[in-house]
């Protein structure tokens, strides 16, 4: 019961019927992963789960390293969000690294009985294409400012991204509630800290950000401003 409680917390799986909240609990397993300070990889290349996982709470970013060991994120999942893979759905997380940037919470289905559900509840199938459906629009997004902007584009980019994705209103500002260093956004867009470190100073000195201790303020008004004035 406890982790059907947990599973009717995330979005995909809110407002469902209790039998098949009740099934889920049946066949789910819940991991909590908690981290004091260091962010820390749950999925390696070649290390990929069986069968899908399901973010309830937390934050979660998937990445691609090139050959000279950069860094390129590929996504940043929040809660309702799915990693994974089975017979049905691929959900693009195969050759991924997968870091936990926030203490998380998800559930794990092994492959076959998730199969099994989907027959048993084909309503479940329309919830999931949605998800996938806006996880693939994302990445293609992601993977075109990474590789046709310049920095400034795609610190904007990332800024803004996580700005809709991981935030909570303040007043004129939005809040991003994600504890991030200069040197992992770089490694977010495959930068240098040196060179991110310097858009971020302007965006301050513009009043578009500001910079707490552990969050990034987005003055909403300035942000689309400045956009405006990038894209013009």
């Amino acid at each position: 019961m406890q982790t059907e409680w947990r599973l009717s917390l995330s979005k995909l799986f809110a407002s469902l019927p209790s039998d098949i909240l009740n099934d889920l609990d049946q066949l789910a397993s819940i991991t909590d992963f908690h981290f004091p300070k260091k962010k820390a990889v749950i999925q390696t290349p070649g290390s990929e789960r069986e069968g899908l996982c399901f973010l309830i709470e937390g934050k979660l970013r998937l990445f691609k390293t090139n050959s000279a060991g950069k860094q390129y994120t590929a996504g940043i999942l929040g809660p309702g969000s799915m990693f994974g893979e089975s017979d049905s759905f691929s959900l693009g997380t195969h050759g991924n690294y997968i870091e936990v940037i926030e203490d998380a919470c998800f559930c794990s289905i092994q492959k076959q009985p998730f199969e099994d559900l989907l027959l048993k509840y084909p309503e479940l199938i329309v919830r999931i294409l949605k998800e996938l459906s806006t996880r693939l629009a994302e990445r293609d997004e992601m993977l075109e400012i990474i590789s046709s902007k310049n920095l400034r584009d795609k610190v904007l980019f990332f800024i803004t991204k996580l700005s809709k994705k991981i935030s909570i209103d303040n007043d004129q500002f939005q809040e991003i509630v994600l504890s991030i260093t200069h040197q992992e956004l770089a490694n977010m867009i495959g930068a240098s800290r040196e060179s991110v470190s310097v858009v971020l100073q302007e965006l301050s000195n513009d009043g578009v950000i500001m910079r707490g201790r552990n969050s990034i303020l987005v003055h909403k008004e300035k942000m689309k401003h400045y956009l405006h004035r990038e894209n013009n």
